[in-house]
């Protein structure tokens, strides 16, 4: 897997999927247009702002709520490179590897990164660094072959392979 590297995002605990996408737009599969209202209603300029490559980092039970696609689709189209948070909920966590978003769990990155901090993310080492801060944390990678369904751009697209 290549590399991340971004400036951080940062949010609470109990990032819920109905906050990452809200309801009133999933009448949409669009990928692009569901992208356009990313987290809108807890930072309304997080679509504004987000380029390719940052990174999210958030705190206990990201992800959780509905099991819809539609939260980490969201987040991979807007150009987030990685989530890293202190735990994912189940279903978050599983629906991230089938669409091919990386993220990772780690309590100390995800206490001590701040808001605008430039991260860089090893994926086959799980090392998280913290330029701004000069620290570095580290996370369990994943192993191989699920790197392999995240390289590929997720489950469905890494079977076509076969």
């Amino acid at each position: 897997m290549e590399n991340a590297k971004g400036t951080v995002f940062k949010y609470k605990d109990n990032v819920d999927t109905d906050v990452i996408i809200p309801a009133r737009y999933l009448n949409t599969a669009n990928a692009k247009e569901l992208a356009s209202h990313c987290m809108e209603d807890i930072d309304t300029s997080f679509v504004q702002k987000v380029k390719s490559g940052d990174i999210m980092v958030a705190g206990w039970n990201f992800g959780c709520g509905s099991s819809r696609e539609h939260a980490p689709l969201a987040i991979k189209t807007c150009g987030i490179s990685v989530v890293i948070a202190k735990s994912f909920a189940r279903i978050f966590y599983r629906n991230a590897i089938n669409i091919g978003l990386p993220i990772l769990e780690c309590e100390e990155a995800a206490d001590q990164i701040q808001a605008g901090d430039e991260v860089t993310v090893d994926f086959n080492t799980g090392i998280i660094t913290d330029l701004t801060q000069n620290k570095e944390w580290q996370a369990q990678p994943f192993p191989p072959f699920i790197q392999n369904i995240i390289d590929k751009g997720g489950l469905m697209a890494s079977l076509k392979e076969k």
